[in-house]
């Protein structure tokens, strides 16, 4: 039940991530500026509600793994990733909970117990927001191409390391996140597509009950 968790944990924020030939690094100069604006924007997103579309990519496997679902987000720390197909599971951070539903079966996790949950509920929180540049957790490269900006994020803590090998965030030029994608250390990798995205509307506690 452990490693079904996790594995949830981890899927639960990879966004897609389109090919994009060309990208440039961005300077330090430009680099400081990007942050400023995206967490500018991130400011002021008190929620997001977003159907998404998640794609698993296999080495093992000919077909991709393909779900669906719903993110809810509520300021500062609420966030449901409830899948819709093929299956039906949820996960909810709610401050320093996680709460599990996989295949019928439920599980509370205090994540101040656990410093690997931690790590991972800090990072969907962050990423959801867009405010995520934390130089002492993430080895952190900035990048620029004609539709926004791409962040790669590469693990300082080894334990993480061993389930992210890079985390990519990709960007629109206002500064908001419009993908994700992870690549786990064996080069496997999973998206999330946000699709309808509506941000700060109304979102009730009960969604996180």
């Amino acid at each position: 039940m452990k490693n079904k968790i996790l594995v949830l944990v981890c899927l639960v924020f990879y966004f897609t991530l389109n090919t994009l030939s060309a990208q440039e690094k961005l300077s330090i100069t430009e680099a400081l500026a990007f942050k400023k604006q995206v967490k500018h924007t991130a400011k002021k997103t008190t929620s997001i509600v977003s159907g998404f579309i998640q794609e698993k990519h296999l080495s093992i496997l000919e077909n991709t793994i393909i779900s669906e679902g719903i993110l809810k987000f509520k300021a500062p720390n609420k966030v449901l990733w409830e899948y819709t197909k093929p299956y039906e599971n949820t996960a909810i951070f709610k401050g320093d909970k996680l709460f599990v539903s996989n295949e019928g079966k439920t599980a509370e996790i205090n994540l101040n117990s656990n410093r690997l949950f931690r790590s991972l509920n800090a990072l969907i929180v962050n990423s959801v927001k867009g405010d995520m540049f934390d130089d002492e957790e993430f080895a952190i490269t900035y990048f620029k191409h004609p539709n926004g900006f791409m962040v790669t994020f590469q693990p300082n803590n080894k334990r993480l390391s061993k389930f992210i090998n890079t985390f990519e965030l990709q960007f629109s030029k206002n500064g908001e996140v419009n993908s994700v994608k992870l690549i786990e250390p064996n080069a496997d990798f999973t998206t999330i597509s946000f699709i309808n995205k509506q941000i700060n509307v109304p979102v009730l506690n009960a969604a996180f009950l």
